[in-house]
């Protein structure tokens, strides 16, 4: 049996956090963001603190319902406990009721503690 490496975990909890936001799954986004999170992304490029609260309510509240994650691309890099995933996909569903679809690229920086395991401390979004 070959022993899993912080990689290989990383890898898994990219794709836990992308099946997390298809099926709205609350709990297990809340494992995996950070309570200090950060994002910086569309549509105007700003700096959101407090981005753990707000992500949490829209997807419990159903302002944000996700009905496509798929990714083309995703590059892996581990540094001691800290990670970075970069994302390539095409992302569809509905923001208060409004759809959207964009292919995206997404940087997300992970921080690896012996609690919680791999969770994202900060994301930064744009077109692709």
């Amino acid at each position: 049996m070959t022993e899993r490496t912080l990689t290989d975990e990383l890898y898994e909890a990219e794709r836990r956090l992308q099946a997390a936001q298809l099926a709205g799954d609350v709990e297990e986004l809340d494992r995996l963001l950070d309570e200090r999170l950060v994002f910086t992304g569309p549509p105007d490029g700003r700096l959101h603190t407090g981005a753990k609260r707000l992500d949490l309510h829209n997807h419990r509240s159903r302002t944000q319902v996700m009905t496509k994650v798929a990714e083309e691309e995703l590059t892996v890099l581990v540094a001691g406990t800290t990670g970075v995933t970069c994302f390539l996909g095409t992302l569809e569903g509905a923001f208060a009721g409004e759809p959207f679809a964009g292919r995206l690229r997404y940087t997300r920086t992970w921080i690896h503690t012996p609690e919680y395991g791999w969770r994202i401390l900060a994301v930064h979004a744009g077109p692709a």
